[in-house]
């Protein structure tokens, strides 16, 4: 079963691989540990050291409209961060 797997590249995700050498993912609600860190390693042939993982729940979002106000959510998605081993890094905007 294939997982979809796609980086977090914000200001915050940024200065986590820069000062500590770790990188964001959103990955797919059902794909465990072990799972992220074997694909991790095929795409970007790098060494995992660590993977922790968590659910990033939806924010509730209202906006004002002419016809009134229409309230929604932004859906829930599992996040992770991904350890490497020194020296090794990733390279997001190569296909650029």
């Amino acid at each position: 079963m294939e997982f979809e797997i796609t980086p977090i590249v914000t200001e915050k995700a940024t200065m986590l691989t820069e000062k500590r050498n770790r990188y964001t993912f959103r990955v797919s609600p059902e794909a465990n540990k072990f799972q992220i860190q074997d694909l991790v390693e095929k795409l970007y042939g790098v060494h995992v050291v660590k993977v922790n993982t968590m659910i990033v729940r939806g924010k509730n979002k209202a906006r004002y409209t002419r016809s009134g106000l229409i309230k929604g959510k932004t859906s829930d998605y599992k996040k992770a961060i991904i350890t490497l081993a020194d020296g090794e890094t990733i390279d997001f905007y190569s296909n650029i």
